[in-house]
């Protein structure tokens, strides 16, 4: 059983991400304008959590480069355009691909492959059931670790670097696009897409076929760039967005 502490801190952590997937989806459908003001206090009545998830979420959209900080203190959302983001996407997934190959060729150790199998035992536990009550904290969370281990298991320093770099970019790190919606069949369609690929990724990187690895993680990123598509075509307005009026 959890202590108190440790009770607190997943709450914490489950508004926060509430509030960064809230934040987001104000972004990508144009409510929040691009260079508008993001003011905190209206944003906690807004986003229905306290003061502290809400900084932590803007903090985050900082990083992922889709607010900026303002001279005299706050955040503002930034001009970004629909082509700029998915070329952000494109970046990872083909940097994400040369890790897969790379690991593939150079081999994976057997304790790497066990880690990354229980991370997916993780996730087939979230998706797997026919309950669309999906827990998005928890798959954020496992999403990012089998995607930052991919990078690792590639083994060169360099790659790691440029592939933290890419997902920094708007939309572009491998939960960036992971639906508001968790009880809804489209999101437990998507999401078990991604974990069907992620398995056959992993097997291919096992199996030591470098080149069905890197091309199964660029199709991975560009199911993130469908998604994106899909959103924009019922009804989300990317181009009012955070600026397809350009910068």
């Amino acid at each position: 059983m959890s202590s108190p502490a440790a009770a607190r801190g997943e709450k914490a952590a489950s508004q926060t991400l509430k509030a960064v997937l809230k934040l987001r989806d104000l972004i990508v459908s144009g409510e929040l304008a691009p260079g508008e003001r993001v003011p905190e206090l209206q944003m906690v009545e807004r986003l229905d959590v306290s003061r502290t998830p809400v900084r932590a979420a803007l903090m985050r959209l900082e990083q992922e480069n889709l607010v900026e900080a303002l001279p005299g203190g706050g955040y503002a959302v930034r001009r970004l355009s629909e082509p700029d983001i998915l070329v952000s996407i494109e970046m990872r997934g083909t940097l994400e691909g040369l890790a897969g190959r790379l690991a593939a060729e150079r081999g994976v150790s057997a304790a790497h492959l066990a880690e990354a199998g229980e991370i997916l035992d993780g996730i087939d536990r979230i998706v797997r059931p026919l309950d669309l009550d999906i827990d998005l904290a928890l798959y954020v969370d496992l999403n990012a670790g089998f995607h930052a281990l991919i990078a690792e298991m590639a083994g060169s320093p360099a790659l790691t670097l440029e592939i933290e770099r890419v997902a920094a970019m708007p939309f572009a790190s491998p939960s960036a696009l992971v639906p508001l919606e968790a009880g809804s069949p489209a999101t437990h369609h998507v999401l078990t897409i991604a974990q069907e690929q992620h398995r056959t990724a992993l097997e291919a990187i096992a199996a030591r076929e470098g080149s069905r690895a890197e091309a199964i993680l660029r199709e991975h990123a560009r199911n993130a760039q469908r998604n994106l598509r899909r959103a924009l075509a019922s009804g989300r307005q990317l181009m009012e967005l955070a600026g397809g009026r350009g910068r």
